[in-house]
């Protein structure tokens, strides 16, 4: 048979039909707890809580490690990010180092499979031209390079002391500086920005003839916390006013989904990449049942919100305890997407099967890393820690002020097992009654350790 141009164009628009559009929203510092369909009392989250009811909700979903770039490395590679030589990094501005050119992103491989692709909010993977989403596989970005605290006016207004820090915060679009986050004015209206750029690229988007991925990567809640004047000081705490300013911005994502009549055709996904910062007080989030928060790995650290809606595949209303991280989230999508396969190898799995309702289960084990330690791994109901020096929340020394970061403390665990199905706080050691389990799980982190070694690829360099 001769394809003619016309027969390929038809042939085309017929496969990019069958395509979903995705949309996927990642928090900065969102606690496990800290929306409403995950138990919060404080924060109003309609939107996302609505979300909820319309899709699958995970209860034991995980950030790969809980500090920024790292889980950014890791939803964006589907690769451990010490694999990558981006463990426990938080990137901040001139590094000479960031994501390889010769990693493929998920944006990457969605446009090599047909997509339109779009990055909008923070990216924090390296602020060199070589390391931005232009040269990342997105065809279009508005992105602040790293955290909003990397900025010369501090956590509170009239704070000074970090002017010899940090230059001005640059905005960039489409791989050129435009203009900077230069004042509080800008820092509260940083959601908005990052959701109205969403709404326009969804409304540019949708029903063309390519289908579209969008990766919107909220600043807030990250401190220093910023609103809108529709929220600002009207709820309990900050944190809250923050809180209903992103859920606003979901909502407005959802009904520019439903406007433009691709609804029905979107994969829609919200989570966070890593725990709370809980030494800022009522300008931090919640872990929960869990222990600790951000830059650790106890569940408090890595265990996150997750929200798949995903009409006609994922069953609304359901609920799944299945372990799965954001490291899985490439194969999955590329999966559900009929999406070119990465030509390097990665450490993500599918769990398509589960989304679809044909599985109730997704990965077995969970390794949690931080920096290129391994601190802890986690199979089925059993998490052993081993012997690691960790940051702790508990008993911290109070900030002068709301708002400033509290000081923690440097404690030590040795190898401790918890089973989280009966004890998801980590509280109760039980590694003296379970010392077949505790030798199990020391031999497959070894294992994990070994693979991980022998297959790790140079960091990008300038």
């Amino acid at each position: 048979m001769r394809f003619s141009p016309t027969l390929c164009l038809l042939l085309s628009a017929s496969l990019f039909a069958a395509q979903p559009n995705v949309v996927l929203i990642m928090s900065d510092d969102m606690g496990w707890a800290d929306p409403g369909c995950y138990g919060s009392k404080v924060n109003p989250t309609p939107n996302i809580d609505r979300l909820s009811t319309e899709g699958l909700r995970f209860t034991s979903f995980y950030a790969t490690q809980a500090v920024c770039t790292s889980s950014r490395t890791a939803l964006m590679t589907g690769c451990y990010p010490n694999r990558l030589g981006l463990g426990g990094a938080a990137l901040g501005p001139g590094s000479k180092i960031g994501l390889s050119n010769d990693e493929q992103t998920l944006g990457t491989l969605l446009r090599n499979s047909g997509y339109h692709t779009g990055v909008i909010g923070k990216w924090h993977l390296g602020d060199a031209p070589k390391f931005l989403p232009p040269a990342h596989g997105f065809d279009d970005s508005m992105v602040l390079p790293y955290s909003n605290d990397m900025w010369p006016l501090g956590y509170l207004m009239g704070d000074e002391t970090r002017r010899k820090m940090y230059p001005e915060l640059p905005r960039y679009v489409n791989g050129h500086q435009l203009g900077f986050v230069k004042d509080w004015v800008d820092m509260d209206a940083l959601t908005s920005s990052q959701g109205l750029r969403a709404i326009k690229f969804i409304h540019d988007s949708a029903g063309k003839e390519k289908p579209f991925f969008l990766y919107l990567a909220t600043s807030m809640p990250h401190v220093p916390l910023g609103a809108s004047s529709d929220f600002k000081g009207k709820h309990a705490t900050p944190f809250a006013d923050t809180m209903a300013d992103i859920d606003r911005a979901v909502g407005a994502v959802l009904k520019a989904l439903r406007e433009k009549d691709v609804e029905n055709n979107t994969i829609v996904i919200f989570t966070s990449d890593n725990g709370p910062w809980l030494n800022f007080g009522r300008h931090a989030g919640s872990a929960g049942p869990f222990r600790e928060g951000k830059g650790t790995t106890f569940e408090g650290g890595v265990r996150v919100p997750c929200i798949i809606k995903w009409p006609g595949v994922v069953k609304p209303g359901r609920t799944t305890d299945a372990l799965a991280a954001n490291i899985d989230f490439v194969p999955t999508l590329l999966e559900a997407c009929g999406g070119t396969k990465p030509k390097n190898a990665i450490d993500g799995q599918s769990f398509l099967p589960l989304l679809k309702g044909d599985k109730e289960s997704a990965r077995e084990a969970f390794t949690y890393f931080y920096g290129d330690k391994l601190e802890a791994i986690r199979q089925g109901r059993w998490k052993l820690h081993l012997p690691h020096a960790y940051r702790s929340y508990v008993d911290m020394i109070p900030a002068k002020q709301d708002g400033q970061p509290a000081t923690t403390h440097q404690r030590q665990i040795g190898f401790a097992l918890y089973d989280l199905q009966a004890d998801p706080g980590e509280q109760v050691d039980v590694r003296e009654g379970h010392p077949e389990i505790v030798e199990q799980l020391k031999a497959l982190a070894d294992s994990e350790r070994k693979a991980l070694d022998a297959g790790k690829r140079p960091v990008g360099r300038l």
